[in-house]
């Protein structure tokens, strides 16, 4: 659904988004049908960022609703879409004015830069201009005061409604013709459209000959343009390239960048030769980073003595070097400077270089499905734009729901860190706590220590009351141990002297009578002991009796494990 807007500098033709803002195109177009923007001024115009408009007093603060028109001042503002979301990413976009989020009213903007993203989410673009760039470049580049109002006067005359796809609202009357201006849309203007203009006003002799010869300049630079020398008639030469001459035809680019350069960097110095002999022809071009390293040069460096030769520097008028993308399109590598005559290939350049955030992934996505759906072209009138919006809200709530839980997932991983933390730190002030208890007094520590050795002496003793077979154990392996090393005693006194086989024998009773006294559950054992001990000369006759004593000592151990499992 379109629109031409006739302005007092040429029209435009804006395409609306009637899809995805059915309310806010609905209020726009009544309005337009209403002719209720006629003679509205464009009040606020920011070079690089947008052209206001909408308000008939022409202040920038009036302005209703068109159900604000013809229900009252009450409902002034209406809610307008949020969803889907359109950014502010191009030039040449219309935004309803929003007065607090998503409340908008009748004023509205063309957007004049890329990448506004500064009135994302608060504004809400409704449309498009599809034809009449060379008036956004206009606006762009008219002349304002420091609070952006023009100084001359640019104005709505008409607007038309190309297609109206909405019912009329209730008590709404469409006008027969278009209404005559009225003072109070007049009152706020400076210069009018169709003013006459008297340049000379107020100016002495000199001024008005200065003024004379810039305008004989603009006839000579159109009559260059018009052969074909000069690219663009408005075409400035640079400000930070110096033109040097009379040069000595030894003089060579490095030697004139070494001089130049502690002025400043130089980006380029190039002395311009002969083609065919590549003779220097005593002229050379320098090219500095800033402008004011070149204003230093200009007034250092004329009639300087180079290679015995008094140079001559002025600044260049030259454009050669300079690419001109034509008119209304700037100088090539200007970022400033937009090319409103190509809106649309801007566009898709601004897309390809943009940057791939995942909100743009799940846009792009979106949209794909949308296209590879079968009824997505077919069928598309045939959905209305109320189950449209349902279903591109329940896509919204969807992303957000998703971004909820990734947010709970990471402050609940916080929450744990924290607290390793706080455990990690309350370790190491107990650990440093006890040190440091440990230092100050050495000596209750000692005693601590030996009051825990006690302790742990009378529970094992306690533990060993309740446990006789435990007991009767150990006494038993006390023996066998005090046996052998009688034994062993016994082996070496008969290595030395062979006639003490008297006392082995009584050592050999004695160690009988010790078994005997150990309990009746080891009787046997004494009386094996006291018939091996007769034959303890042999070295055959010990061993099967260690052999014996072993094999008890097992049997007894593995009787008790049982009994404790």
């Amino acid at each position: 659904m379109s629109v031409v807007i006739e302005t007092t500098i040429g029209d435009m033709t804006v395409d609306l988004f009637t899809e995805e803002r059915p309310v806010a195109c609905l209020n726009f177009l009544k309005l337009c049908k209403l002719k209720y923007y006629n003679y509205n001024l464009f009040h606020t115009i920011e070079q690089g960022f947008i052209a206001q408009t909408g308000d008939p007093t022409g202040s920038g603060d009036g302005g209703d609703s068109i159900f604000g028109v013809l229900q009252g001042p009450e409902k002034r503002f209406f809610q307008a879409e949020s969803l889907p979301k359109i950014y502010h990413k191009n030039a040449g976009l219309i935004s309803l004015v929003g007065a607090a989020k998503h409340l908008v009213g009748s004023q509205f903007f063309f957007t004049l830069g890329e990448d506004l993203e500064s009135l994302d989410g608060q504004h809400c673009v409704i449309g498009e201009v599809v034809e009449g760039s060379e008036i956004l470049r206009k606006l762009n580049e008219a002349i304002v005061d420091e609070k952006f109002r023009p100084y001359q006067d640019i104005r709505i005359t008409h607007t038309v409604i190309l297609d109206d796809p909405y019912a009329d609202p209730r008590s709404f009357r469409e006008p027969s013709r278009s209404p005559s201006p009225t003072p109070e849309r007049l009152k706020n203007g400076r210069i009018a459209a169709d003013e006459d203009i008297d340049d000379t006003d107020g100016k002495t002799m000199e001024e008005i000959q200065e003024m004379l010869a810039e305008r004989e300049a603009k006839a000579r630079a159109t009559i260059l343009e018009i052969v074909g020398d000069l690219p663009d008639a408005e075409m400035a030469p640079p400000e930070n390239v110096l033109f040097v001459c009379k040069l000595n035809p030894v003089t060579t680019d490095d030697d004139l960048e070494i001089i130049f350069s502690r002025f400043g960097k130089v980006k380029s110095c190039e002395v311009i030769r002969d083609r065919k002999s590549g003779d220097s022809l005593q002229y050379a071009f320098v090219e500095f980073d800033e402008k004011k390293a070149c204003e230093a040069a200009f007034f250092k460096m004329d009639n300087v003595l180079i290679d015995d030769r008094r140079i001559h520097v002025d600044f260049s008028q030259s454009v050669g070097k300079i690419k001109w993308r034509g008119k209304g399109r700037g100088v090539e590598g200007d970022s400033r400077s937009l090319d409103f005559n190509n809106l649309r290939s801007s566009k898709r350049e601004n897309q390809n270089t943009r940057k791939r955030t995942p909100e743009r992934m799940r846009r792009v996505e979106y949209n794909r499905d949308r296209r590879m759906t079968p009824s997505g072209s077919r069928n598309r009138h045939a959905i209305s734009s109320m189950e449209r919006v349902k279903g591109r809200e329940g896509y919204h709530h969807k992303h957000e729901n998703r971004k909820r839980f990734s947010r709970s997932r990471s402050r609940s991983s916080d929450c744990k860190r924290s607290s390793y933390r706080e455990k990690s730190r309350e370790r190491q002030d107990g650990r440093s706590a006890k040190y440091h208890a440990s230092k100050e007094g050495n000596g209750t520590q000692a005693l601590n220590k030996r009051d825990k050795t006690v302790q742990a002496r009378r529970a094992y003793e306690k533990r060993l009351s309740h446990k006789p077979d435990q007991r009767n154990l150990e006494k038993r392996q006390r023996c066998v141990y005090s046996k052998e090393s009688k034994e062993k005693k016994s082996r070496k006194y008969k290595r030395k002297s062979p006639s003490s086989s008297s006392s082995s024998s009584s050592s050999s009773e004695s160690s009988s009578e010790t078994e005997s006294s150990s309990g009746s559950d080891s009787s046997s054992s004494s009386d094996d002991t006291s018939s091996t001990s007769s034959s303890v000369t042999t070295s055959s006759g010990e061993e099967g009796k260690k052999k014996v004593v072993r094999r008890k000592a097992q049997n007894e151990k593995r009787e008790i494990e049982k009994h404790r499992k």
